[in-house]
């Protein structure tokens, strides 16, 4: 079975750093996973076909199961609202875990200030904002939600893994990845 960890949630809201951080928790504790930030699977301008993510994806996720990858954790805002195009291009039997991360406006002004440098701060936030009234009113009743609000990242990454339920593979049992 192919396990999919969904990490959601607005910009700003702390995903790809979580991400990364839920990655280094899982290789701490040797349990075999891949990472994947969806903003980077499609991002080409003139905007390409909304088809060339799940493409994208389900070539990638080829190359990792034929190295015996069976874990994903995948990050991208509004990926708990797509589960369908996770099986088409991940195939089954599929668990997915959908996680949202959340955090007030205020967090993510103070974020989104620090990050965005160019003009474009004041509609990111609106973005943001908006995004943010979507996932919460179109989250897949199953979704965990995680506040990120003034809180150290390895905790949040914490609550993360273990909403998944992965095990410890310890070092002697650990066989392909």
């Amino acid at each position: 079975m192919y396990e999919v960890l969904l990490l959601a949630g607005r910009s700003g809201s702390g995903k790809s750093t979580v991400g990364y951080e839920v990655s280094a928790l899982l290789e701490a504790q040797q349990v075999t996973h891949c990472l994947l930030e969806g903003d980077y699977l499609d991002h080409a301008w003139p905007e390409p076909p909304n088809s060339l993510l799940e493409a994208n994806l389900a070539a990638i996720w080829r190359n990792y199961t034929e190295l015996g990858y069976r874990r994903l954790v995948y990050t991208n805002s509004a990926c708990i609202l797509v589960p369908d195009m996770f099986r088409r291009a991940l195939g089954a039997p599929l668990r997915i875990i959908p996680v949202l991360l959340t955090a007030s406006d205020e967090s993510v002004l103070a974020r989104l200030s620090a990050r965005e440098i160019g003009s474009g701060l004041d509609s990111h936030v609106r973005r943001s904002a908006h995004l943010a009234r979507v996932l919460e009113s179109a989250a897949p009743p199953d979704t965990v939600r995680i506040p990120t609000d003034n809180r150290p990242i390895p905790e949040i990454a914490h609550d993360v893994v273990a909403v998944t339920g992965w095990p410890r593979v310890s070092p002697a049992s650990r066989s392909a990845p």
